[in-house]
């Protein structure tokens, strides 16, 4: 391997009219996605005059431009940093700032609510679409850049800076090395028994590892074709589902629930699907049944920003057998349970999970504190909770984080969730912590729930179905959850609305 640019250039080469991305109702064959790729790099190269290790930004939603970029720095050594098109100016500005980006490349309609305050002195500015004649246009510098350089990037070169969307403090870059980008596609291949017959429908965004790097860039690693969304619709989903007869697509919770509440779910033909890949900690059961009563399997996988993501994961074959699991080891991965000491524990014994392997970041950029207390000999420490029973198979329980010590027993929220998303009536819940003179901490639940659920029926809901010492001691209802720009229940803004109710 020198870089991964070499996926599309080598598929080129077997099968140059193969299409790689379908995008808007145009199709981009690998030759073209080739093409495209070298056009790019000469332009970063030549037209930009960037060098190996300089990083350059993408703010934008879902384009094939931004995986050509992907893998034009590959080629010339650079590093992309993805940035949540979600965020407020300043917190764009931090990250431009923090990873030292040399150009920022954003779609006009994104970069008109960009001030002055926001570009840093030494951060060019281009525009990824339609000119708006005074600014440089990506096209415009392709179209002028000269000859493409050759491969000068390699394997243990940076090429992605993601950054965490931490629920409290400023954002963390992970730095995600080429080796990470092709251990990481090698999990997902084995985890999705992915091939070049399949067809990959990405509605999950770019800027984040989930979209990206479950399906995405290991689709073309192997040659098949991707379908992509600029943003998740569930109309447009199904819509997709039922014309394009994509084989897999990676949906998270609440991509799930829009998708199954959409009036047309259920006479969406769905038998294309050979899986639904889903994650993000805990899923709700009925979500996952949904589609196993509809025949299509879901499997979830385990991972992080830091793990590129492809750490744990179910396969096909056992989807409907271990409903709720997070899965197996990955391939080209190695996962330790340990305790509060740091001793690995045995099964069905809870603990944090720790991962190594070459899809693990190489660490966070600009942050050595950071990057010291979170890696360690190539481990990384997730901070996550889980346990693996007999068979190798992981259960997700909590983030350490979030676990609440209440007379000297550890209640996981996500635990307390699942119970409470059995409820109808209940739309969304978040347990949290609160105070308690006698108890040290007790649980108390944040419901966005149907008019006329009382507190009582929320309470006694828990009856017979967990230990008296998980039960909430009091239900909050609210008309949302507060969230960040991912989506992430804000922790410590819900904390402050938990005690302002109750005192």
């Amino acid at each position: 391997m020198t870089d991964i640019s070499l996926w599309i250039e080598r598929h080129a080469g077997f099968h140059p009219g193969r299409t790689a991305i379908r995008f808007q109702g145009q199709a981009l064959s690998y030759a073209d996605l080739a093409h495209g790729i070298e056009r790019a790099a000469a332009m970063l190269r030549g037209e930009l005059g960037l060098r190996r290790g300089d990083r350059i930004a993408w703010l934008g939603l879902n384009h094939p431009d931004m995986l050509g970029l992907l893998f034009a720095a590959a080629r010339c050594g650079l590093i992309l940093v993805p940035i949540n098109w979600r965020l407020a100016p300043p917190e764009i500005g931090f990250i431009l700032r923090d990873a030292g980006a040399k150009v920022l490349f954003a779609q006009r309609d994104l970069a008109a609510g960009l001030g002055p305050e926001t570009l840093p002195e030494d951060c060019r500015l281009v525009l990824a679409d339609a000119a708006d004649g005074q600014t440089p246009n990506l096209y415009d510098l392709i179209a002028a850049a000269g000859e493409p350089p050759g491969h000068g990037g390699g394997p243990n070169d940076p090429l992605l800076i993601v950054y965490t969307s931490g629920t409290t403090g400023r954002p963390k870059g992970a730095v995600l090395t080429q080796r990470a980008l092709e251990a990481n596609a090698a999990n997902a291949v084995h985890m999705h028994d992915m091939t070049v017959r399949d067809h990959i429908l990405t509605v999950l965004p770019l800027f984040h590892v989930g979209g990206l790097n479950i399906q995405t860039t290991p689709a073309l690693k192997v040659g098949a074709t991707v379908t992509l969304h600029d943003r998740f619709d569930p109309g447009a989903f199904l819509a997709a589902v039922r014309a394009d007869q994509p084989t897999l697509t990676v949906l998270v919770p609440a991509t799930i629930s829009a998708v199954l509440a959409h009036p047309r779910w259920p006479e969406t033909d769905l038998s294309s699907l050979r899986a639904v890949t889903t994650g993000s900690m805990a899923v709700p059961i009925a979500l996952i049944e949904a589609f196993h009563a509809r025949g299509v399997p879901v499997i979830q996988i385990y991972g992080s920003t830091e793990t590129a993501p492809v750490a744990v994961y179910q396969r096909i074959p056992e989807a409907f057998d271990s409903v709720g699991c997070m899965g197996r080891v990955g391939l080209h991965t190695e996962v330790r349970v340990v305790d509060a000491g740091g001793a690995d524990v045995g099964p069905s014994v809870a603990g944090e999970v720790l991962a190594r392997g070459e899809h693990v970041a190489a660490g966070y950029w600009n942050d050595p504190a950071s990057t010291a207390k979170a890696f360690a000999d190539g481990w990384f420490r997730s901070g996550d909770i889980a346990e693996y029973d007999a068979e190798g198979r992981f259960w997700f329980k909590d983030r350490i984080k979030n676990v609440i010590v209440s007379g000297g027993e550890n209640v996981y929220p996500a635990e307390v969730e699942r119970v409470l998303h059995e409820m109808p009536g209940i739309r969304e819940c978040q347990v949290i912590g609160r105070p308690d003179a006698r108890w040290g901490m007790v649980p108390v639940a944040a419901v966005v729930a149907d008019a006329g659920l009382s507190r009582e029926a929320v309470l006694a809901h828990f009856d017979g179905r967990l230990a008296r010492f998980k039960h909430p001691r009091d239900v909050v209802f609210l008309d949302e959850l507060p969230r960040n720009a991912m989506g992430k229940v804000r922790l410590d803004e819900l904390a402050r609305i938990v005690e302002g109710r109750l005192g």
